[in-house]
């Protein structure tokens, strides 16, 4: 395991990553079923941002074509992120103005 998460006492990173999945199929499935999609959009954001730092670590990548594809994937999470925040944080138009 890595030094990190023996820190942090995470558990094994194969269950890290089923549990990840579990969360990112559970936050879509809500979203396209439109059942609290605010709080799944916000649930998928932050499920992104550990995936995307641990998934995509450019900086650490020496070969330039694969530092590139890194870069293009770290970036296009970075847009997930952000369109899953805006529609987490769009105002709720479901209730009659008063």
């Amino acid at each position: 395991m890595a030094p990190a998460a023996t820190k942090l006492g995470l558990p094994e990173p194969e269950t890290m990553v089923r549990v990840n999945s579990v969360a990112h199929v559970a936050g879509g499935v809500a979203m396209a079923l439109g059942i609290f999609p605010r709080l799944a959009a916000a649930g998928l954001a932050a499920s992104l941002v550990p995936t995307t730092l641990a998934g995509h670590r450019f900086w650490e990548t020496e070969d330039e074509q694969a530092r590139n594809q890194q870069i293009t994937h770290f970036l296009k999470n970075l847009g997930l992120i952000g369109g899953l925040l805006a529609i987490a944080a769009w105002p709720d138009r479901s209730v009659a103005a008063e």
